[in-house]
């Protein structure tokens, strides 16, 4: 009888950190690797670089919920995220005509002030998640937690507010984008403009031959 008992209790004894199993590896192994991926995305100098730096940050994310067992999640993460938001943002970088290579306007003097605020966003945001979920454990092995109908119902009803917030700041992002597209080719027209009036008024015409006019006066005078 006690030989019988002692499988039931060490099948029932709890689940502990310093035996962690291929899930919980794998999670802390993306987790690293996606860590990586985001410090390359904010320091690197090539703006398409970047965004693709980006994709890979948000698939790991994606990865990651795959891993806690929040297939809709993580299915919502490379649709919207990875599917729409970086092709918007792709978008705006054709549409501003970003640099395509590397860029010294991309970095800038206030590193260390950016480098405190985020460090200082991430403490805050690890002491919200740690002291909300302190004594909650997540059973990777079980049934899926992250279903259609729990989160559905607890996007729409306890977060409707940030999920329409982003929504109008896309909306805004995408409509700036356009806005600087316009205006850049406003100001192209106008220099165009200016240079074809300059050149009427000193006699020269204006056009893609009116460098080589002076060239050719020169040499009919000689």
């Amino acid at each position: 009888m006690t030989l019988a008992a002692v499988p039931a209790v060490t099948a029932a004894a709890p689940h502990g950190f310093l035996s962690p199993t291929g899930v919980e590896i794998a999670f802390v192994l993306v987790g690293l690797f996606t860590f990586g991926a985001a410090l390359v995305t904010v320091t690197t100098r090539q703006l398409v670089h970047a965004a693709l730096w980006l994709v890979v940050t948000l698939g790991g994310l994606a990865v990651e919920y795959l891993l806690l067992t929040a297939e809709f999640i993580a299915w919502v993460q490379v649709l919207i995220y990875v599917g729409s938001v970086v092709v918007l943002l792709l978008f705006g970088l054709m549409l501003t005509r970003a640099p395509i290579g590397r860029s010294p306007d991309a970095d800038s003097g206030n590193r260390w002030a950016a480098l405190t605020v985020a460090l200082a966003a991430a403490a805050a945001l690890v002491w919200v998640v740690v002291d909300a979920f302190r004594t909650t454990w997540i059973d990777l092995d079980g049934p899926a937690a992250g279903s259609t109908a729990v989160t559905g119902a607890s996007l729409f009803q306890n977060w409707v507010l940030p999920f329409e917030a982003l929504s109008v700041l896309l909306l805004a992002a995408l409509v700036g984008a356009i806005v600087l597209s316009r205006k850049a080719k406003a100001e192209a027209a106008t220099q165009a403009g200016t240079a074809a009036s300059r050149a009427t008024a000193a006699g020269t015409p204006a056009g893609p031959n009116a460098a080589e006019a002076p060239s050719a006066a020169g040499k009919e005078g000689a």
